[in-house]
């Protein structure tokens, strides 16, 4: 490890945190690098409700155990991700003992038991948590996503989540948190949402802009637009899933293995405007984590295009900073 580059982290000292999602594969063959370079960790899936709670009455906290453990042992601050979510959730919770669908009473109590063990184990070892991920829809048309918590609590189910969290953590911060959060008609769904939950005294501390943006988009005052929006409902913003793609969302090509000059460029570029904007914002933003640590892997490897390289971090898949690492630091 070259020992002549800076701490990410550090260069960041008191404005906001710096974070990477990790797994256990990844603190056991990349842990030194993690903990030089970031000082907060996100279980990018390994807390998540189907990893740690397959069955009714079976908890497996192995490998959320393992990932506190080497946060503790290495000063490291972890968000917890997720409670509720759409995606990777039990099929049990929502069937009935004696089959069909369970009744809104038993998803609620499963829901709320679910939140407090989890919440509980790791009370006082995480600093925030995302409660509810992604419950606002992207069609235009429609506010709340079709899911299954939905369809069986009603729109209850956000306020009953964080109000189990709260009660099994008092001193987490709790967070939403979702995706094309810079998108105008969804930006203001997600901040209607989030208004409505404070005005009804729900305990959410926190918005969570995932940013898994690309190196065209969205642009500067978009992102600028959201950060104002969310901040006045007097809220912290973490940045909870930074990468920057190099392609567009909807570009499948697949013959490129390195990226273009232009792509390296545009990329160095972006991640300089968008940290400069961060710190604009410090005030408000308090912590930003990437989805992963360094190009060796990342899940846009797979989506939306399966097997195809990306590129979307500020190391390489050596953990040697590129040249958008020195730009963030403000060494152009």
């Amino acid at each position: 490890m070259n020992n002549k580059v800076p701490n990410l982290h550090e260069a960041f000292n008191g404005i906001f945190r710096i974070g990477a999602a990790v797994s256990t594969k990844t603190i056991r063959s990349e842990g030194d690098f993690i903990a030089r370079h970031y000082n907060s960790i996100t279980a990018e899936n390994q807390m998540k409700f189907e990893e740690i709670h397959p069955e009714e009455e079976r908890y497996t906290f192995e490998a959320a155990d393992e990932i506190m453990d080497f946060a503790l042992q290495n000063g490291i601050a972890v968000r917890g991700h997720t409670m509720v979510w759409h995606n990777q959730t039990s099929d049990w919770v929502f069937e009935s003992p004696s089959s069909g669908p369970a009744s809104r009473e038993l998803v609620l109590l499963r829901m709320q038991e679910h939140i407090r063990t989890v919440a509980s184990r790791y009370k006082g070892k995480v600093y925030a948590w995302d409660v509810v991920n992604e419950a606002i829809e992207d069609k235009t048309d429609l506010v709340m996503r079709s899911t299954k918590w939905l369809e069986i609590l009603g729109e209850d189910y956000i306020r009953h989540a964080f109000e189990a969290a709260h009660e099994a953590d008092p001193k987490a911060l709790l967070f939403y948190n979702d995706y094309n959060e810079t998108e105008p008609v969804k930006r203001d769904k997600i901040y209607n949402l989030v208004r409505s939950l404070k005005e009804k005294g729900v305990p959410i501390h926190g918005i969570g802009m995932q940013g898994h943006w690309n190196i065209h988009g969205p642009s500067q005052d978009e992102i600028r637009q959201a950060i104002e929006l969310y901040a006045s409902l007097d809220l912290e913003l973490h940045i909870t899933e930074l990468d920057l793609s190099m392609f567009h969302f909807d570009d499948r090509r697949t013959d490129l293995t390195v990226p273009t000059e232009q792509m390296v460029e545009l990329q160095q570029q972006r991640y300089e405007e968008i940290f400069g904007l961060f710190k604009e914002y410090q005030d408000v933003i308090t912590s930003v984590t990437f989805w992963g640590a360094a190009d060796n892997y990342t899940w846009l490897d797979n989506f939306p295009v399966r097997g195809r390289k990306n590129w979307p971090f500020l190391f390489d898949g050596e953990f040697q900073p590129k040249k958008a690492f020195w730009r963030v630091l403000g060494h152009n």
